[in-house]
C-alpha cells in the first residue's frame, strides 16, 4: 500500500480521479533502490510493471560480443518491464538504478483492474512499448556490421558510376578491339587510295589529337575510379577494425562468463561441503547419544 498522493503527479495515472487513485494506492507497492543497484537482469522471471516515481533507471542488454547496449533511461513518469508482465516470459533487458530511485510496482491483476476502469490508459502503455521498439530498431540498424559494397554504392553519383563503367570498359578486350579497328581503318583510308577522300593524311595530325584527348579523359576517369577504390579500402579497414574489436570483446565476454561459472561452482561446492560436514556432525552426535 502506498500514499495516493504519490500517484497524483504521474502522467500514467492522470486519467484517474481522486477516488480511483485512492483505491489503486491500496493495492500498489513501491520499492527503493540505491544508485548502482540492479532491479532485475536479462533472463529473470518477472510479472511486474514498474513506474519511475523519482530517480533514473537504465535499461540495457549485451550483444553477442559482450558489449553493453543502453536501450533507454527511464525517468520520472516512465514505465518499463511491461513485456514480461504481459507475456510472462523472462526479462529481455537488465534494469540498473543510476540514481537513488523510487519505483511504483504494478502487477498483472492490478493492471487489469486499472484498464477496466480507464481503458484509455492502455494506449499510453502501447505508446511506451512502441517507442522502445523504435529505439531498439535504430540501435540494431546502426550496430550491425556494415557491407563495404553497400556503403559505397549508396553514396555513388552519376559521374562516379559512369567513371567506374568507363574505367572498366577501357581495360577490356572489346575496347582494345574497337580501338584497333578504328586506328587501322583511319590509317588505311588516309594512306591508300581506296576511293575515299583522305581527310587526315600522314602524319595523321587529327588522329594524334583525338588519341591524346582520349588518353587524357581516360586517365581522369581511371583516377576517379581509383579514388573511389581508395575510399572503399578505407571503409573496409574501418569495418575490419570494428569486427576485430567485436571479436576481442566476445573473447573477453567468454572469459568473464567462464569466471562467473567457476565462482558459482566454487560457491556450490563450498555449500555442499558445509552441508556434508554438518550432516556428518549431526550423525556423529546421534551415534554418540545412542551409545550413551
Amino acid at each position: 500500500m502506498i500514499d495516493h498522493q504519490l500517484l497524483q503527479d504521474i502522467e500514467f495515472f492522470e486519467l484517474h480521479d481522486e477516488e480511483d487513485r485512492k483505491s489503486l494506492a491500496k493495492v500498489l507497492d513501491r520499492i527503493r533502490l540505491k544508485a548502482g543497484a540492479r532491479l532485475f537482469e536479462r533472463g529473470d522471471r518477472g510479472s511486474e510493471l514498474y513506474i519511475v516515481h523519482s530517480g533514473k533507471v537504465e535499461l540495457s542488454i549485451r550483444d553477442l560480443a559482450g558489449e553493453k547496449i543502453v536501450l533507454t533511461v527511464a525517468e520520472r513518469g516512465d514505465l518499463f518491464g511491461e513485456l514480461s508482465m504481459l507475456d510472462s516470459h523472462p526479462r529481455t533487458a537488465t534494469a540498473t538504478a543510476l540514481d537513488d530511485t523510487e519505483l511504483i510496482v504494478l502487477n498483472r491483476q492490478n493492471l487489469l483492474m486499472f484498464f477496466q476502469k480507464k481503458p484509455d490508459a492502455a494506449i499510453d502503455m502501447i505508446a511506451a512499448m512502441g517507442a522502445m521498439i523504435r529505439k531498439a530498431d535504430d540501435i540494431l540498424r546502426t550496430r550491425v556490421s556494415r557491407n563495404v559494397n553497400e556503403e559505397i554504392e549508396e553514396k555513388l553519383t552519376v559521374i562516379e558510376r559512369s567513371a567506374d563503367w568507363i574505367a572498366w570498359f577501357s581495360g577490356s578486350m572489346p575496347f582494345l578491339t574497337l580501338n584497333s579497328v578504328w586506328f587501322l581503318g583511319w590509317i588505311l583510308v588516309n594512306s591508300f587510295n581506296l576511293g575515299i577522300r583522305q581527310f587526315d593524311p600522314y602524319p595523321f595530325g587529327l588522329l594524334t589529337m583525338i588519341v591524346s584527348l582520349e588518353a587524357i579523359f581516360l586517365s581522369i576517369f581511371v583516377l576517379i575510379s581509383q579514388n573511389r577504390q581508395a575510399e572503399k579500402d578505407r571503409v573496409r579497414s574501418n569495418i575490419d577494425y570494428e569486427v576485430n574489436v567485436k571479436a576481442e570483446m566476445e573473447v573477453a565476454f567468454l572469459h568473464e562468463k567462464t569466471d562467473r561459472l567457476y565462482e558459482k561452482m566454487q560457491e556450490q561446492f563450498s555449500r555442499l561441503e558445509r552441508t556434508i560436514a554438518l550432516s556428518r556432525g549431526e550423525e556423529s552426535m546421534r551415534k554418540g547419544a545412542g551409545n550413551d
